[in-house]
């Protein structure tokens, strides 16, 4: 089942899944490497995350007060990305991210919850990076949390992440991915908590 799916059929929210290769396209891991530069130079990610989000807001069901971005590896960074442009989102979530961020003061949010959950083996999510973005958060004064599973790598929620050959990288870990989803779905009940 499809994540977007699984968060409106289990949780009960309304969710849009942005399609960020367009067609449903999935890239090899070299193919992404050249589509993805972009979207990591300065301002790349707003341009594939503020219109998707002005969609959202903008249909009938949703409240733009109770909004949030929840992705997974790119996707997760893209989320986490958002929540920093300061566009007004009540939480953030990535699994499987990235851990390098623009943090503007000018953008900042105001009461976004972010939550990174990464395998504590994960090469893309070494520990100074890990490190790095905790002292950066706390000295924007952010409210932010970080879950390491132990023994986990990158790709942790991806059931078919064998296909790609690479254990040491991606690799599924059915109880990394089964507290994960618990974390996320306890911070989005809290922050959409009734008022």
């Amino acid at each position: 089942m499809d994540f977007a799916e699984r968060i409106a059929s289990e949780l009960g929210y309304v969710a849009l899944a942005c399609d960020l290769h367009g067609n449903r396209k999935i890239l090899s891991s070299d193919e992404s490497r050249d589509v993805l530069a972009p979207l990591r130079a300065p301002g790349g990610f707003r341009a594939r995350t503020h219109e998707p989000l002005r969609a959202l807001v903008n249909e009938a069901d949703v409240d733009p007060a109770r909004v949030a971005a929840v992705g997974f590896c790119i996707g997760g960074t893209m989320a986490l990305q958002l929540a920093l442009d300061g566009v007004g989102l009540k939480a953030a979530v990535g699994f499987h991210c990235g851990l390098q961020f623009t943090i503007a003061p000018e953008t900042l949010p105001n009461d976004a919850q972010l939550m990174a959950l990464i395998g504590a083996d994960d090469p893309a999510a070494p520990p100074e990076q890990r490190l790095a973005l905790e002292r950066q958060l706390t000295q924007a004064g952010i409210d932010w949390q970080m879950m390491l599973y132990g023994g986990v790598v990158h790709s942790y929620t991806q059931k078919d992440a064998a296909k790609l050959g690479k254990p040491e990288l991606a690799r599924y870990d059915a109880k990394a991915d089964r507290r994960s989803w618990q974390e996320m779905a306890m911070l989005l009940a809290e922050v959409f908590a009734p008022i």
